[in-house]
Formats: structure tokens, C-alpha cells, sequence
């Protein structure tokens, strides 16, 4: 039977109008990858020691290293089920074809939540605790104890996982709890709370007894049966899979008609955001971006200027990344009739221009408060709010017409399927975004100074509006080119 669900997903994937596509984002998926497993590796291997330099110099008091991993263990936990619920998908995309066909419905649950048990979110952590484990017992600590404390992880990456599926539908749970984390690392951070010193002895606990494992392992054994119980309850038509109806409401948005066609396209826009769960997700993390500079705020980061720029660029343009590199599977579901009506390409275009730009600029306002760290900051949200106005926003539109894959907004998130549009290959179409100002910062930066990067930025935005007509023609024309390709990536059944 396993054999068989494999065979359907090699031949989904190869039959795919998209497999150009989806082959080339499965290579720079492999490749990221394998710089995330790198990148643990030497974490696992090297921690210990970093951390036992600073205690030695001062900077970290604690009696040894291990104490401070065990410390910091409860951010790894609310981390691990924080990106899984931004980026980790359900498995199964073609639930409804197996109904009509003679497969227990047990064995395809069994198989959707094996899916996720292999997945990559759960192999990662095993690239950190693995050399890490082993350069304990080198250092002296007991076998057992590690063994134990070591199990007690591995329990808890699987518990989170199972843990995501319950999670997928509670959005309005998941955002409080995870600005109650942000302000315990805060308050931690500027020494008002440590929930570390209440939260390390936990996770010591299971090295000082060996035995204790058992608790996350009943823990990995509840959510797994639960979950599983959960999809059986949802794996009928009339059920989970179902289209949700609600009652129909009407919005005021006649000031909208100032922009004479656009407006249509724009009242369709605002309301799949206010409407949608996946849109107003999506709107909601644009928006979240804006505190993403305050990662830089170290003094590892901070003496780097690139990171200015960087961090310019995704905090004034989140929705423009997110939102807009979803343009045009936003309307996929009506694409075709849309194609039939024969709808000039650059008005829908400009109404997605005309939205991503308003977002830009509301999000800038709201990167004020960067002012508090300096005006070189301010300068570098700047030069990022025009540059993704002028040159990114064009960027994105033009992205998007290789982007074939299709959006289902009448499936909720208790379905299975891909139901977020925070994924994984949203952010791997944000490379080529990214690159190219810090490399125009960097050539004047270098050889003038720091605020002539900051302009040079800024300035390619501005002949990125100059020139906006001439590449709306370029975009227009690439969109008709793929316009049957696109249409018959729609229309293919997930």
C-alpha cells in the first residue's frame, strides 16, 4: 500500500505542468539544506566550547556549558514549533482522488502523518544533538545521563511535530503565545526576567535521571494518536474537506473608485484579505517583518552596514515578499475565467503594484521607531522602503508569472493539503531580491562612503519608477507568453 501512495506522488510530481519548476526549487531546497545541516553540524561540535570560553572570561555565568544549552533549550522548543507552523505543510495534496478509491482510510492517515515523522523539520535538530551528545560524553558526563537527556529531545522534536497538526488551525492562539515568548527573550535580554533559570533544571532533569525519556515518549505517543484520530475525523468530504460557507457581508470601499478600473481589482484584493484565512495569514506576517530588524541589533551585526540595507529591505517589504510573490495565485481559482474575458494584463497587474506599494509605505511608517538605534538605521529603511517600491515591486510582479502553482482558498486549514502561503519556496523566490542592493551598497560604500550605498539603493529605486512603464511592457509581455501554461497549471486538479 505504501508502495502505491509513493507511485501516485512520483507521478503527481513528474506530471506536474509546474515540474520545471518545482524540480529547480527542489535543487536549491537540497542545497539549503545541506548548508542548515552544515551549519548544526558545526554548532553541535563547537558549542560546547564556545560557551565554556565565555563562562571562562566572564561573560556568561554558569557552572559549566551544558548548563547553559539546557537553559536556553525552552527557545529551541517554541522556535522548532514556530517555524513548523510558518513552513512545515501537510503531506498529502491529493486526499480527495484516494476517497473514490478502494484505500482504508486508516492506512492513508497512517501514511500523511509518517510523511511529516521523516520529514526534514525533524532530521535537522539530530544534526545539533548528535555531536553534541557525543562531545559530552567525551568531556566526562555520564553515558546514561546523556543517552537519557538525548532520547528526551528526540521525543520532543517528534511530540512537536505531531504537536503542528492541532496547531495548524489555531491561529488565534498561536500569535499571543508567540508575542509572549518575543517579550520573555526581551525581557531576558535587558535583564528583567530569566525564564532560563526556571526552565533549565527542567530539561537537566532528564540527564540526572536517565529514566525520565518516558515522559516525552508518553508525550510523542498521545499527540501521535490524537493526531491521528483527528484526520480520521476529518477524511470525509462532507467533513474536512468540505468547502466552508459563511454568511455573505459587504464592505464600503467606494473611495476606491478614484482609481477608475484598478478599483475593481483592488475591492478584490482587500476583501480575499479580510475574507481569507491564507490571505489575512499573509497580511499579518508582511507586517510581522517589521521587527525583523531587531535581530541585528547585537554587536555582532550591528558593526556589519550590509546588514542595514538587509534588514531595510525585509522590514519595509514584507508583504510586498510575501503577499506579492503569490501574484498571480492569488486568482488562480478564477484565472481562467478571468483569461476569458479578455482583461487587459496591466490594469489586474497595476491594482497588485498599487496594493504592495501602499503596504511599502505603511510598513516604512511604521520602521519609525528605528530611529532609536540611530539615524544610519533610519537611513537604511529608507533606502530599502524605496528600493522595494521602485525596482522589487516590478521584480516580484515579474516572478510571479513563473509561479504555476495554485491556491486553493475554499480549503481550510483543517484539510490536508498546502495550506500556507508563508512557505518555503516564498522565501527561496526572495534570493535573487536580496542580492543585488547589498551588492550596489557595498560598490559605493566601499569606495565613497556609508550614505552614498545608502543613495546609490535608493537611487535605483527611483529609476526603477522612471522606468516603470517601459518594464510593465516587459512583465505584460512575459505574462501572455505564460498565460496558457499558467492556465493549464491551474487547472490541474492538487
Amino acid at each position: 500500500m505504501i508502495k502505491k501512495f509513493i507511485n501516485l506522488e512520483w507521478k503527481s510530481f513528474f506530471r506536474s505542468a509546474a515540474f520545471k519548476q518545482n524540480l529547480a526549487i527542489k535543487i536549491l531546497m537540497a542545497f539549503g539544506a545541506l548548508y542548515f545541516i552544515v551549519a548544526f553540524g558545526a554548532l553541535g561540535v563547537g558549542s560546547y566550547f564556545i560557551i565554556e570560553e565565555f563562562i571562562e572570561k566572564g561573560k556568561i555565568v554558569a557552572d559549566n556549558p551544558f548548563q547553559v544549552v539546557n537553559g536556553f533549550l525552552i527557545y529551541w522548543v517554541f522556535a522548532d514549533i514556530g517555524y513548523r507552523y510558518m513552513l512545515q505543510k501537510m503531506p498529502v495534496a491529493n486526499i480527495k482522488p484516494l476517497l473514490y478509491l478502494p484505500f482504508k482510510k486508516g492506512k492513508i492517515v497512517n501514511y500523511a502523518l509518517g510523511k511529516t515523522v521523516i520529514s526534514f523539520f525533524n532530521f535537522l535538530p539530530a544534526f545539533f544533538f548528535i555531536p553534541f551528545s557525543v562531545v559530552l560524553i567525551a568531556q566526562g558526563y555520564s553515558v546514561i545521563g546523556v543517552i537519557g537527556w538525548h532520547l528526551a529531545m528526540l521525543f520532543i522534536t517528534l511530540a512537536a511535530n505531531f504537536l503542528n497538526v492541532f496547531m495548524n488551525n489555531m491561529d488565534k492562539v498561536f500569535y499571543p503565545v508567540l508575542a509572549v515568548i518575543a517579550g520573555l527573550g526581551l525581557s531576558q535580554y535587558y535583564g528583567l526576567f530569566d525564564i532560563t533559570a526556571y526552565t533549565g533544571p527542567m530539561f537537566m532533569f532528564f540527564y540526572e535521571n536517565a529514566w525520565a525519556f518516558i515522559i516525552p515518549l508518553l508525550l510523542f505517543i498521545v499527540t501521535s494518536y490524537y493526531a491521528y484520530h483527528y484526520f480520521i475525523k476529518q477524511l470525509y468530504l462532507d467533513e474536512g474537506l468540505k468547502a466552508v460557507a459563511k454568511e455573505a457581508t459587504t464592505e464600503d470601499l467606494s473611495f476606491l473608485d478614484r482609481f477608475g478600473k484598478l478599483s475593481t481589482y483592488l475591492k478584490n484584493d482587500i476583501k480575499l484579505i479580510k475574507r481569507n484565512k491564507r490571505a489575512k495569514m499573509t497580511f499579518i506576517m508582511g507586517f510581522f517583518f517589521v521587527l525583523y530588524g531587531l535581530f541585528f541589533m547585537n554587536d555582532l551585526y550591528s558593526s556589519i552596514n550590509g546588514m542595514k540595507v538587509f534588514a531595510g529591505l525585509f522590514c519595509t517589504g514584507g508583504f510586498l515578499f510575501s503577499f506579492g510573490g503569490l501574484v498571480p495565485s492569488w486568482d488562480s481559482s478564477y484565472y481562467k475565467l478571468m483569461m476569458s474575458q479578455n482583461i487587459p494584463y496591466r490594469e489586474f497587474l497595476l491594482s497588485k503594484w498599487w496594493l504592495m506599494v501602499a503596504a511599502t509605505v505603511v510598513s516604512t511608517l511604521l520602521c519609525t521607531f528605528y530611529l532609536y538605534f540611530g539615524l544610519d538605521w533610519w537611513f537604511g529603511m529608507l533606502a530599502g522602503a524605496v528600493y522595494n517600491i521602485g525596482f522589487n515591486s516590478s521584480v516580484v510582479l515579474w516572478g510571479g508569472a513563473f509561479v504555476k502553482t495554485p491556491i486553493d482558498l475554499m480549503t481550510t486549514k483543517k484539510a490536508f493539503g498546502d495550506s500556507k502561503a508563508f512557505n518555503a519556496k516564498t522565501l527561496l523566490l526572495l534570493i535573487p531580491k536580496l542580492v543585488l542592493p547589498v551588492v550596489i551598497y557595498y560598490a559605493f560604500a566601499l569606495t565613497i562612503n556609508e550614505s552614498a550605498g545608502f543613495i546609490a539603493i535608493a537611487a535605483t529605486g527611483v529609476l526603477g519608477l522612471l522606468f516603470r512603464n517601459k518594464i510593465f511592457d516587459m512583465i505584460e509581455d512575459i505574462y501572455k507568453n505564460e498565460k496558457y501554461d499558467t492556465i493549464a497549471a491551474y487547472s490541474q486538479k492538487n
